[in-house]
């Protein structure tokens, strides 16, 4: 199918076609190749190391890794999350051990084809949900610090963790659309009085899955709304805001207003 190159689209339907890419990710390859193919993509790769994993989704225009996030059948992406130990990055400053590791398996394989494939009628991107937010946040930064490959245009991230300390955190580089849904309670790991910051710019969606810009008041609120909601509907808000099917609802919704 013809589609746009990823610069045509505004922000809505940037948002919105790699939280599609996002939640691809978490596929196996051939239903993965059959639904990006229907998104424009038509070379798809996947890399998968002792357990970390992303995609490679590619057409004459663009190019993007999407990293798989946190499956919670698979003990490598939970031993991941909880190794919250702060260690030097590749760059700049202290990063995450477990999403540093992760990303250390994959990037040699990633680095190479970027390396090889992009060229200059390629855009680079990068996105991921959960612990993929992560590491396409680091992936993204090692590619700012790397002169043989072209610096990514942007980055998006959904339900993210704090990956690194704020001198990491503070010269990554990339432009980073970040976004956070509610209670998601992945977005407030690692703490930050272990010296965790987040990075990019927030885009929040509400307990009513409405994108909004609240207050810090307005926030608290809206968070103590959602979790009523989800009880009342006997869930946990703090995890179910964190699924990616929520993620891409809410901003299908948000591009059709």
């Amino acid at each position: 199918m013809a589609v746009k190159p990823i610069l045509d689209l505004d922000l809505k339907e940037r948002s919105l076609l790699f939280a599609q890419l996002a939640q691809i990710a978490y596929d196996d390859e051939a239903e993965a190749t059959k639904k990006v193919k229907r998104l424009g993509f038509t070379t798809v790769e996947f890399y998968d190391i002792d357990g970390a994993q992303a995609y490679r989704f590619q057409n004459k225009t663009d190019m993007v890794i999407a990293c798989r996030g946190t499956q919670p059948t698979e003990f490598n992406d939970i031993k991941a999350d909880l190794r919250a130990v702060p260690v030097m990055a590749e760059t700049i400053g202290r990063v995450h051990k477990g999403f540093k590791k992760e990303v250390d398996e994959l990037w040699p394989l990633v680095l190479e084809d970027i390396t090889r494939e992009v060229n200059t009628d390629n855009v680079l991107w990068f996105c991921g949900h959960s612990l993929g937010a992560a590491m396409a946040t680091i992936m993204a930064s090692r590619c700012f610090y790397n002169a043989h490959v072209p610096n990514p245009y942007e980055l998006y991230t959904y339900g993210s963790p704090r990956v690194g300390w704020r001198k990491y955190v503070n010269t990554l580089g990339v432009r980073h659309v970040r976004w956070v849904n509610n209670n998601d309670i992945v977005t407030r790991v690692p703490l930050a009085s272990m010296g965790y910051v987040h990075h990019g710019v927030e885009y929040y969606m509400n307990a009513y899955g409405q994108v909004r810009n609240p207050t810090g008041w307005q926030r608290v609120k809206d968070r103590f709304r959602g979790m009523w909601m989800g009880l009342k509907q006997g869930k946990i808000d703090n995890f179910g805001d964190h699924s990616m099917v929520n993620y891409v609802a809410n901003l299908e919704k948000w591009n059709q207003e």
